[in-house]
C-alpha cells in the first residue's frame, strides 16, 4: 500500500533547531508518522517542553542541548542519538541564524556566524551522520533547510542569502557523493514563514504587506505547512528523489 511508504515507524533521526518554529513543525509531523527524534538546540528548557508535548503522540523525543555552530558539539550530538536509538535513519539540518544589515554595513563578525551556523555546521553534521549510515549500511535521508533566499537576494541579509545559496549547492554535492551508499540528500526551501526569525518583517507593516502581495496564495506559511514534505523526504516514498531543493513558498517563485 502506498501509505506504508510514508510511515516512519521504526525510523529514528535528528532535527536541529527542533524545539521551535519550522523545526518544531517538522518534528511534530515526523513523530506523528511514527519516528523517534532527537531534537537539538541551545535552550534545554525549550527542548524539554517540546519533547514533553510531542510525547503525547506516542513518539520518543529526546532533547539534546548543543550549539551546532560549535563544531566540537557535533560528535556529542551523533553519539547521543546513537545511544538513544541505536541508529540514525534521517537528519534534518534545520538550525540556523540570521543577521540583518545592508551590504555596506554588514560586519565580518555577522558574516562569519551566519556562514558557520547555516553552512559549515550543516555540512559537518551531515558528514558525521553519513559516516554512521555508511558504517551500518543504512540507506538514510539527509534533509537540509535552504530558503527562498537561495534564489532571490532579499534585502539586508547578504550573509544569510549566501549561506542558503551555499546549502542548496552542497546538497547536490552530498547527493552525488553518497548516492552509491543509498543515502539521499535533499533540501527544503521555505518561502516567507511566520517564525521568531521573521518577526522584524512581520512587524514592519509596509514590508509585510509588500511581501504578502507577492505570494499567490495570499498568506505567509506556518510551521505546519512543512510537515507533509518533511515526512515525504524522510520516508521510503522519496527513495528516487535526491539532490533537490523543494520550495514551499505559496507560489512565490511561480509568480
Amino acid at each position: 500500500m502506498i501509505w506504508d511508504k510514508f510511515s516512519l515507524k521504526g525510523s529514528s533521526g535528528i532535527v536541529t533547531g527542533g524545539g521551535t518554529g519550522l523545526g518544531k513543525g517538522m518534528t511534530t509531523a515526523l513523530v506523528q508518522a511514527g519516528a523517534e527524534v532527537a531534537i537539538v538546540g541551545r535552550r534545554l528548557e525549550v527542548l524539554e517542553k517540546t519533547a514533553k508535548e510531542l510525547g503525547q503522540h506516542n513518539g520518543k523525543v529526546i532533547p539534546i542541548k548543543a550549539d551546532v555552530a560549535d563544531l566540537s558539539d557535533i560528535k556529542m550530538i551523533v553519539e547521543r542519538a546513537l545511544e538513544a536509538f541505536g541508529k540514525i535513519d534521517f537528519l534534518f539540518n534545520n538550525a540556523g541564524t540570521i543577521r540583518r544589515a545592508p551590504c555596506e554595513e554588514h560586519s565580518e563578525e555577522d558574516w562569519d556566524i551566519v556562514l558557520r551556523t547555516n553552512l559549515k555546521a550543516p555540512f559537518f553534521l551531515a558528514q558525521a551522520v553519513a559516516r554512521t549510515m555508511i558504517a551500518r549500511n543504512i540507506k538514510g535521508k539527509i534533509i537540509n533547510t535552504s530558503s527562498l533566499l537561495a534564489f532571490i537576494g532579499g534585502k539586508t541579509i547578504p550573509g544569510y542569502a549566501a549561506s542558503k545559496g551555499g546549502i542548496s549547492q552542497v546538497t547536490k554535492s552530498m547527493a552525488n557523493d553518497w548516492a552509491k551508499y543509498g543515502i539521499r540528500v535533499n533540501a527544503i526551501g521555505p518561502g516567507y514563514f511566520i517564525t521568531d526569525v521573521t518577526q522584524p518583517l512581520v512587524q514592519n507593516k509596509e514590508r509585510y504587506a509588500e511581501i504578502t502581495a507577492r505570494i499567490p496564495l495570499g498568506r505567509w506559511g506556518t510551521p505546519e505547512d512543512l510537515g507533509g514534505l518533511a515526512v515525504f523526504l524522510a520516508s521510503d516514498a522519496s527513495d528516487y528523489v535526491t539532490g533537490q531543493t523543494i520550495f514551499v513558498d505559496g507560489g512565490w517563485l511561480s509568480f
